[in-house]
């Protein structure tokens, strides 16, 4: 070993021991006669001391020509500092350094490696080894490592197997763009990456299995954002024999293990909601617990009272802004103008200011007296103090911006606080979902979630009204994981095809293997996956997945420090049997 202790772990108590520390210099402080060096590994930063006097002059003269992030080796004495530091673990000592070995030298960084950094995201990814020696960076990849670990000790003790699925497997059509893979060896076939190992863990269940996961990677060709990576990783499982209900309670657990053990958190109980109500009262099928501000439909209240806006709309609106009430006028028409943004598009807002007095102020006193806004009040559950906010329009279109205009209240407000925790489980989502591009039914979840057995004959006569054995679970507005019961017979798996639209032959060429796998005594089953970059980026109190990931691509789906995707040599191209023809854009 180059080192006989850390950067992190020596203390008062080592005093007077002969150490050897080895590391990166984090900055070299040089009073002439007297030079301090910090000394950085992974595990924290020691000061070394170089003194004239006490250090020969070659070694001096060593000490000052070090530069940020040179590679050294020193051995010296673990002294008391006169001057200590009590913001780092090793602030009490110092080590007085007796040798030192320059193991290799550094360039300037292109920006300073500290916490706080002057580096812009686009250079701190092209450097992105460099970015990784920052605490920050490295202290969520570390969270990432304790959450996997203690993720397979649950896995284990519930009696799952964890096994690996291939990544080069067969394209099929449903859900996101597929990566794929030419095969040198197929001329004119490709493999395609996983989107997820779906068919494969439905095939384990066959197999006997019984109980399954996987900490797997994904492959998704969709556009990005900061949630989303072209190449994720998913916590994947499923189990046999068991109703939705075992899977709830067994996946619960696993959420509780990691948020005991990982985050020190004890969770409440976690809620259940249909599909239909996170819709009718948040507007989202992910709606944030950590505040209410539920919708209150106020077409009753509001329509016939001669305003043509509300009279004329299909939905009319309303949530309570809790403490909200002293805002400015200034403050509301920014509000108004933030609804009106492309983004949202509603075509205004209307509001009412619950004053301490018990009074009403509106925006619409014209059309309503103080007894119609008292209704409002009490239909929306506003108290004195409150801001009363008002979207009218289609169904559809208001309650999507008023789950908009709700979130944006809730971190206005400070009501989104990162450290508390609200999970829930969405059940009950629509099997189908119409997409009028296409102009058929596409499945929500994916094409193997068994429909509910009541709604099956509804399948013929209102495809959009079938409800699916499938749940979600949301923390703090994000959805976390999903997953289903599925199809375990071929009948009702040719059914789903034919409801989406597959020909037989076409059902046949894309999932014939799972068909007839179905045919040799397929186990009910079901399972959930978790997205795990999410899950650490919550439990690291991030909006984006990337510090989660040791090397993650931009926005347009590049690696800056690789530089990929790139060509390759026509050599190859040719070994594929592939000729390239760009489209002109």
């Amino acid at each position: 070993m180059l080192r006989s202790h850390t950067c992190g772990e020596l203390r008062l108590t080592d005093t007077n021991l002969e150490v050897t520390l080895a590391g990166w210099v984090q900055r070299v402080r040089n009073k002439g006669g007297l030079i301090w060096v910090d000394l950085r590994d992974r595990y924290g930063v020691t000061q070394l001391i170089f003194e004239e006097g006490s250090t020969d002059k070659a070694l001096l003269e060593k000490a000052a020509s070090l530069g940020r992030e040179f590679v050294i080796q020193t051995k010296g004495k673990v002294i008391e500092r006169t001057s200590k530091n009590d913001k780092i673990p090793t602030g009490a000592i110092e080590i007085k350094a007796e040798s030192l070995e320059i193991l290799n030298a550094s360039k300037v960084p292109p920006f300073i490696i500290e916490d706080e950094t002057d580096g812009g995201d686009e250079l701190r990814m092209k450097y992105r080894y460099l970015d990784l020696r920052r605490n920050i960076v490295r202290e969520k990849l570390q969270l990432r490592h304790r959450m996997m670990q203690e993720t397979r000790k649950y896995m284990d003790a519930q009696n799952f197997i964890e096994v690996e699925t291939p990544v080069l497997i067969k394209s099929t059509p449903e859900g996101a763009r597929d990566f794929v893979v030419p095969s040198r060896v197929n001329p004119g076939e490709f493999y395609a990456l996983p989107q997820s190992p779906q068919t494969f863990k439905q095939l384990l269940m066959v197999s006997g299995f019984d109980r399954y996961f996987q900490i797997v990677k994904c492959f998704r060709d969709e556009d990005l954002r900061a949630d989303r990576q072209p190449e994720f990783t998913q916590i994947d499982c499923e189990m046999s024999f068991v109703t939705q209900e075992d899977i709830l309670n067994t996946f619960e657990g696993l959420v509780r293990h990691l948020f005991t053990n990982v985050k020190e958190v004890q969770l409440e109980e976690v809620q259940r909601m249909t599909f239909a109500d996170a819709m009718k009262y948040y507007g989202n099928d992910k709606p944030d617990l950590r505040f209410d501000m539920k919708f209150a439909e106020l077409n009753a209240e509001a329509q016939g009272k001669g305003f043509p806006i509300f009279d004329q709309a299909e939905l009319v609106i309303g949530i309570s802004a809790t403490g909200a009430g002293e805002y400015t006028r200034k403050q509301i028409d920014a509000l108004t103008e933030w609804v009106k943004r492309p983004q949202i598009g509603a075509k205004g807002l209307v509001y009412v200011k619950c004053n301490e007095d018990g009074t009403y102020k509106s925006s619409v006193d014209k059309f309503y007296s103080q007894e119609d806004l008292k209704a409002w009040a009490e239909k929306t559950g506003a108290k004195a103090g409150d801001l009363i906010l008002v979207l009218s329009g289609d169904a559809k279109s208001t309650r999507k911006q008023m789950s908009e205009l709700r979130l944006k209240m809730g971190e206005d407000l400070g009501l989104r606080d990162r450290n508390v925790f609200k999970p829930l489980w969405v059940m009950d989502f629509p099997l189908l979902e119409w997409d009028e591009e296409t102009q058929r039914f596409h499945a929500m979840h994916h094409p193997f979630t068994s429909p509910k057995k009541e709604d099956i004959p509804l399948l013929e006569t209102d495809p959009g009204a079938v409800r699916a054995n499938a749940y979600d679970l949301v923390i703090n507005g994000v959805e976390i994981g999903g997953g289903s019961i599925r199809i375990h017979d071929r009948p009702t798996q040719q059914l789903m095809f034919k409801h989406l639209g597959f020909t037989e032959e076409e059902a046949q060429k894309q999932f014939g293997f799972l068909m007839e796998a179905f045919e040799y005594g397929a186990p009910p089953h079901g399972g959930i996956a978790f997205g795990f970059d999410r899950f650490c980026a919550i439990f690291g109190g991030s909006d984006s997945i990337r510090d989660y990931i040791a090397f993650p691509k931009n926005n347009s789906g590049r690696d800056v420090m690789i530089d990929s995707p790139s060509t390759i040599a026509d050599e190859q191209l040719k070994e594929l049997s592939i000729q390239v023809a760009l489209k002109k854009v």
